[in-house]
């Protein structure tokens, strides 16, 4: 997984994480900046995921995305 794009990319897919996941705000959204570690652990403090759960989220939303060689 190219996790790079996804930070290189941040500030357009902020909106795609709202919308996915509407608990994190705006000041969430900043702190995590793109930073796969960071989402998984807002997640699973906003929703309550055990950590697996948190990155099988991730997965699935960047798996979902049309970026993929």
């Amino acid at each position: 997984m190219n996790w790079d794009r996804v930070e290189g990319n941040w500030k357009q897919l902020k909106g795609t994480i709202k919308e996915q996941w509407g608990k994190l705000t705006d000041d969430d959204l900043d702190v995590i900046a793109g930073k796969r570690d960071q989402l998984e652990g807002k997640l699973q403090e906003r929703y309550g995921y055990a950590r697996d759960q948190a990155a099988s989220e991730v997965d699935t939303w960047y798996n979902s995305r049309n970026w993929l060689p």
